[in-house]
């Protein structure tokens, strides 16, 4: 028998996806913002920095805070994930976040580049947020509203266009914080708009029990994913920094 699966949301959590993604917009604007800083720097400095922004925009500021705000979710329910949607949609979050920035960097200036990588980061987005859904393992199905859809990748439109033009446009660390607070809260926006989206429909009368079978993870294990996987994000971006920090300082030798 179907029955529409009652949810609620743990406004602890929800406080803490606003933050990772705020973390993770300041990280990828801090990135950017070196991006061709440094003339006398090889080809190869560009796309580390652009590497680092895709990490931090895409890895934490979108899917790590995609998945703790699903952590935030809360229903009467037995709920597993499947790696591999769930490893793809990080990969594609980073990838296509680095791309899309690669494209902007060559010039800052253009609107086309802007409007088109926009649309490319915020495509993007969406695909890791309803890919991310698709991940989930549980007794039924989803149904869906598709004009919430649409209106989430609205807000994934606009915000990533913002987004890229925020990245190569503050020059204060009080603009990119300020810019990193406004990317965060567009974030969420999206993400749980596109959650509002989905009504969960269970068709099992055990509706408690945990989904298993290949590369399935309770939703227990979640947290342990979420949290090593935004760790080693996050120490690569403090290495990359202080690599940076140190090279700077550095006077460079005279021939």
């Amino acid at each position: 028998m179907n029955s529409v699966i009652t949810t609620s949301y743990n406004p602890g959590l929800i406080a803490l996806s606003y933050v990772i993604s705020v973390v993770g917009a300041f990280a990828a604007l801090s990135a950017a913002s070196r991006v061709h800083a440094f003339p006398g720097r090889p080809l190869a400095h560009n796309w580390v920095n652009l590497g680092i922004a895709g990490i931090a925009l895409g890895g934490i500021g979108v899917w790590s805070m995609h998945f703790i705000g699903m952590l935030a979710l809360n229903m009467d329910m037995g709920l597993g994930y499947s790696m591999v949607e769930t490893v793809i949609s990080l990969v594609a979050a980073i990838v296509v976040t680095a791309l899309a920035l690669a494209v902007v960097a060559k010039n800052p200036r253009s609107i086309n580049r802007v409007l088109g990588a926009g649309a490319m980061l915020g495509l993007g987005a969406g695909f890791m947020h309803y890919l991310g859904m698709y991940g989930m393992r549980f007794g039924g199905h989803f149904r869906w509203s598709f004009d919430v859809v649409g209106l989430s990748l609205l807000i994934a439109l606009v915000a990533a266009t913002a987004a890229l033009w925020l990245a190569f446009h503050t020059r204060t660390l009080a603009s990119r914080l300020l810019a990193a607070c406004v990317m965060g809260l567009a974030v969420c926006a999206m993400h749980y708009t596109g959650m509002a989206a989905a009504e969960f429909i269970c068709t099992t009368e055990n509706r408690r029990a945990i989904p298993s079978g290949f590369g399935v993870i309770s939703v227990m294990q979640l947290p342990l994913l979420v949290i090593t996987l935004a760790v080693g994000m996050a120490t690569t971006i403090a290495i990359d920094l202080l690599y940076q920090s140190t090279t700077v300082r550095k006077p460079a030798r005279i021939a």
